[in-house]
Protein backbone atom coordinates (compact mmCIF):
# COMPACT_ATOMS: atom_id res chain seq x y z
CA UNK A 1 0.00 0.00 0.00
CA UNK A 2 0.80 3.17 -0.58
CA UNK A 3 0.33 7.24 -0.36
CA UNK A 4 -1.34 8.68 -3.40
CA UNK A 5 -0.68 12.29 -3.75
CA UNK A 6 0.26 14.99 -1.26
CA UNK A 7 3.30 15.34 0.96
CA UNK A 8 3.77 12.09 1.41
CA UNK A 9 3.00 10.65 -2.29
CA UNK A 10 4.27 7.43 -3.28
CA UNK A 11 5.65 6.31 0.62
CA UNK A 12 4.74 3.06 1.36
CA UNK A 13 2.66 1.91 4.13
CA UNK A 14 1.63 -1.41 6.23
CA UNK A 15 -1.44 -3.01 6.71
CA UNK A 16 -2.47 -5.55 9.38
CA UNK A 17 -2.13 -8.87 7.99
CA UNK A 18 -4.89 -11.49 7.70
CA UNK A 19 -8.53 -11.52 6.85
CA UNK A 20 -9.74 -9.16 9.23
CA UNK A 21 -8.71 -6.15 7.81
CA UNK A 22 -9.66 -5.15 4.03
CA UNK A 23 -7.47 -2.16 2.94
CA UNK A 24 -9.40 0.08 0.74
CA UNK A 25 -7.56 -0.70 -3.08
CA UNK A 26 -5.32 2.27 -4.62
CA UNK A 27 -7.70 2.99 -7.53
CA UNK A 28 -11.03 3.61 -5.03
CA UNK A 29 -8.82 5.99 -2.71
CA UNK A 30 -7.91 7.67 -5.74
CA UNK A 31 -11.36 8.03 -7.14
CA UNK A 32 -12.65 8.78 -3.89
CA UNK A 33 -10.24 11.70 -2.48
CA UNK A 34 -10.47 13.08 -6.22
CA UNK A 35 -13.98 13.82 -5.40
CA UNK A 36 -13.56 14.99 -1.73
CA UNK A 37 -10.52 17.35 -2.73
CA UNK A 38 -12.00 20.94 -1.93
CA UNK A 39 -13.28 19.39 1.84
CA UNK A 40 -9.19 17.83 2.36
CA UNK A 41 -6.71 21.35 3.03
CA UNK A 42 -7.49 22.07 6.79
CA UNK A 43 -9.95 19.32 7.18
CA UNK A 44 -10.21 17.27 10.83
CA UNK A 45 -10.72 13.89 9.98
CA UNK A 46 -11.66 10.95 12.11
CA UNK A 47 -11.17 7.41 11.11
CA UNK A 48 -13.45 4.78 12.76
CA UNK A 49 -12.63 1.37 12.10
CA UNK A 50 -9.41 2.71 10.58
CA UNK A 51 -7.78 -0.76 9.97
CA UNK A 52 -4.21 0.50 8.33
CA UNK A 53 -5.33 4.13 8.99
CA UNK A 54 -4.74 4.45 5.45
CA UNK A 55 -7.55 6.82 4.38
CA UNK A 56 -6.92 9.64 7.51
CA UNK A 57 -3.40 9.66 6.31
CA UNK A 58 -4.23 9.92 2.76
CA UNK A 59 -5.76 12.77 4.12
CA UNK A 60 -3.05 14.13 6.01
CA UNK A 61 -1.04 13.94 2.68
CA UNK A 62 -3.27 15.91 0.85
CA UNK A 63 -3.35 18.62 3.19
CA UNK A 64 -6.06 17.61 6.48
CA UNK A 65 -4.89 19.41 9.59
CA UNK A 66 -5.50 16.57 12.18
CA UNK A 67 -6.51 13.02 11.93
CA UNK A 68 -7.88 10.59 14.97
CA UNK A 69 -7.91 7.21 14.24
CA UNK A 70 -9.76 4.48 16.02
CA UNK A 71 -9.74 0.66 15.61
CA UNK A 72 -10.31 -2.07 18.08
CA UNK A 73 -7.89 -4.83 17.12
CA UNK A 74 -4.83 -4.65 18.63
CA UNK A 75 -2.79 -5.87 15.45
CA UNK A 76 -4.24 -2.98 13.11
CA UNK A 77 -3.15 -0.70 16.26
CA UNK A 78 0.11 -1.90 16.22
CA UNK A 79 0.43 -1.11 12.13
CA UNK A 80 -1.25 2.04 12.69
CA UNK A 81 1.50 3.63 15.00
CA UNK A 82 4.32 2.48 12.85
CA UNK A 83 2.18 4.00 9.74
CA UNK A 84 2.51 7.22 11.57
CA UNK A 85 5.64 6.86 12.98
CA UNK A 86 7.02 6.44 9.30
CA UNK A 87 5.06 9.56 7.95
CA UNK A 88 6.14 11.35 10.70
CA UNK A 89 2.45 11.98 11.53
CA UNK A 90 2.63 11.99 15.22
CA UNK A 91 2.02 16.07 15.65
CA UNK A 92 -1.18 16.04 13.50
CA UNK A 93 -2.85 12.32 14.47
CA UNK A 94 -4.54 10.64 17.89
CA UNK A 95 -5.10 7.18 17.67
CA UNK A 96 -7.55 5.34 19.96
CA UNK A 97 -7.58 1.84 20.89
CA UNK A 98 -11.56 1.08 21.11
CA UNK A 99 -14.46 -0.14 20.06
CA UNK A 100 -16.39 1.83 17.82
CA UNK A 101 -18.74 3.28 20.32
CA UNK A 102 -16.40 3.58 23.29
CA UNK A 103 -13.95 5.69 20.88
CA UNK A 104 -17.17 7.95 20.11
CA UNK A 105 -18.27 8.68 23.44
CA UNK A 106 -14.41 9.49 24.35
CA UNK A 107 -14.94 12.18 21.00
CA UNK A 108 -18.26 13.41 22.59
CA UNK A 109 -16.63 13.67 26.07
CA UNK A 110 -14.23 15.94 24.64
CA UNK A 111 -16.47 18.11 22.22
CA UNK A 112 -14.74 17.08 19.41
CA UNK A 113 -15.57 18.05 16.11
CA UNK A 114 -15.07 17.01 12.37
CA UNK A 115 -15.42 18.27 8.74
CA UNK A 116 -14.48 14.44 7.77
CA UNK A 117 -15.59 11.18 9.17
CA UNK A 118 -14.63 7.77 7.27
CA UNK A 119 -16.35 4.52 8.10
CA UNK A 120 -14.79 1.13 6.60
CA UNK A 121 -16.08 -1.12 8.96
CA UNK A 122 -16.87 -5.20 8.24
CA UNK A 123 -19.12 -5.38 5.42
CA UNK A 124 -21.61 -7.11 7.10
CA UNK A 125 -21.84 -4.27 10.02
CA UNK A 126 -24.84 -1.52 10.04
CA UNK A 127 -23.96 1.47 10.95
CA UNK A 128 -27.01 3.18 10.51
CA UNK A 129 -26.97 3.83 14.48
CA UNK A 130 -23.67 4.91 14.52
CA UNK A 131 -23.65 7.36 11.35
CA UNK A 132 -27.01 8.87 13.46
CA UNK A 133 -24.49 9.54 16.31
CA UNK A 134 -21.54 10.61 14.43
CA UNK A 135 -24.01 13.44 13.22
CA UNK A 136 -25.79 14.20 15.52
CA UNK A 137 -22.53 14.57 18.16
CA UNK A 138 -19.01 14.76 16.34
CA UNK A 139 -19.82 16.03 12.28
CA UNK A 140 -19.25 19.26 12.11
CA UNK A 141 -22.75 21.23 9.94
CA UNK A 142 -20.89 21.40 6.99
CA UNK A 143 -19.16 17.77 7.41
CA UNK A 144 -19.51 14.46 5.61
CA UNK A 145 -19.60 10.92 6.51
CA UNK A 146 -18.22 8.41 3.92
CA UNK A 147 -18.85 4.84 4.47
CA UNK A 148 -17.51 1.94 2.63
CA UNK A 149 -19.47 -1.16 2.05
CA UNK A 150 -20.28 -4.23 -0.18
CA UNK A 151 -22.20 -2.57 -3.23
CA UNK A 152 -25.03 -4.94 -2.56
CA UNK A 153 -25.31 -4.03 1.13
CA UNK A 154 -25.73 -0.01 1.13
CA UNK A 155 -26.02 1.13 4.06
CA UNK A 156 -29.16 3.17 5.06
CA UNK A 157 -29.66 6.70 5.21
CA UNK A 158 -28.99 7.79 8.49
CA UNK A 159 -31.90 9.96 10.80
CA UNK A 160 -31.18 14.15 9.92
CA UNK A 161 -28.75 13.21 6.72
CA UNK A 162 -29.61 12.81 3.09
CA UNK A 163 -27.15 10.67 1.16
CA UNK A 164 -25.03 13.00 -1.07
CA UNK A 165 -23.59 10.57 -3.57
CA UNK A 166 -23.17 6.75 -3.32
CA UNK A 167 -20.48 5.20 -6.51
CA UNK A 168 -19.73 1.82 -6.78
CA UNK A 169 -16.44 0.30 -8.28
CA UNK A 170 -16.33 -3.86 -8.29
CA UNK A 171 -17.59 -5.02 -4.93
CA UNK A 172 -17.20 -1.89 -3.29
CA UNK A 173 -19.58 0.72 -2.92
CA UNK A 174 -18.72 4.20 -1.05
CA UNK A 175 -22.09 6.26 0.31
CA UNK A 176 -21.49 9.74 1.10
CA UNK A 177 -24.15 11.42 3.90
CA UNK A 178 -24.05 14.79 4.63
CA UNK A 179 -27.11 16.53 7.22
CA UNK A 180 -29.89 17.02 5.81
CA UNK A 181 -31.16 21.17 5.10
CA UNK A 182 -33.21 21.23 8.75
CA UNK A 183 -30.38 19.24 10.51
CA UNK A 184 -27.56 21.75 9.31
Amino acid sequence: MRIIAGEKRSRKIDAPEGQDTRPTADRIKEALFSMLQSRIPGARVLDLYAGSGALSLEALSRGAAFAVLADVSFKAGKVIKKNIETLSYQQKTRFIQAEDSRAVTMLEGENEKFDLIFLDPPYRMDTKKTCERLAKKLLQDDGMIVCEHDKSTPPDVPEGMQLFNRREYGITGLSFFVKSEEEA
